[in-house]
C-alpha cells in the first residue's frame, strides 16, 4: 500500500486484537492488488437496534488509480463475522476492479436509435433510418422484438451497428 492504512473504531473500546486482525486482512488485500493507494477501515456500534443486541458496522474506503471502492457491512452480532465479510466483499471488487483495468471485462456496444425507414416483408428485410441520414439495412432474423410481422415504417427502434459483407447493417433491432 502506498499510503498508511486508518483504522477508526466508533463507540467500541480499542482492542489490539481487532486492529491486528484488519490489518492481517488489509495486508492480503495488498498482496492480491498492489496498487491500493489508501485504506480507512471503519469499524462501529451501530445504536440504532439496540433491541436485537450489540450490531457492528464495518466500511472500508480504498482509493485506487483512477476509482474508489467503498464497502459496508453491518447488522451483525459478530464483529470478526463482519469484518470477515467486509472484507471478502472488498477483495471481490477489488478483483472486478482489476479486471477491468487489464481490459478482461466485456463491455456491450452501445445501443444506437433509429427509425424503420421501410419494410420490405414479403423479402423479409428492411432499412433504418439512422439520426445522422444514413439507412442500415436488417433482416427478420436481426429483429428482437417484436416479431418482424410487427414493425411498421415510422416505429422507433434500437440496434446494434455491425460491419457485414454488404456494409453496415443494424442487428438486434428492438422497438423502443
Amino acid at each position: 500500500m502506498k499510503l498508511p492504512l486508518q483504522i477508526v473504531m466508533r463507540d467500541i473500546p480499542h482492542s489490539d486484537a481487532v486492529e491486528a486482525d484488519i490489518r492481517s486482512r488489509v495486508d492480503k488485500l495488498d498482496q492480491f492488488y498492489p496498487d491500493i493507494m489508501r485504506c480507512r477501515v471503519v469499524v462501529e456500534l451501530d445504536g440504532k437496534h439496540r433491541h436485537q443486541g450489540k450490531q457492528f458496522k464495518v466500511r472500508i474506503d480504498m482509493t485506487v488509480p483512477g476509482s474508489e471502492i467503498v464497502v459496508d457491512r453491518d447488522h451483525g452480532e459478530d464483529l470478526y463475522v463482519v469484518l470477515r465479510d467486509a472484507f471478502d466483499a472488498a477483495k471481490r471488487r477489488l478483483e472486478d476492479f482489476a479486471r477491468k483495468q487489464r481490459g478482461d471485462v466485456k463491455t456491450h456496444e452501445p445501443l444506437i436509435q433509429g427509425r424503420v425507414a421501410r419494410i420490405l416483408a414479403e423479402e423479409g428485410y428492411g432499412f433504418i433510418a439512422t439520426a445522422d441520414g444514413r439507412e442500415l439495412y436488417f433482416s427478420r432474423d436481426n429483429v428482437v422484438h417484436p416479431q418482424f410481422e410487427h414493425l411498421q415504417a415510422g416505429m422507433a427502434v434500437t440496434f446494434l451497428e455491425e460491419v457485414a459483407a454488404e456494409g453496415l447493417q443494424a442487428k438486434r433491432v428492438s422497438a423502443v
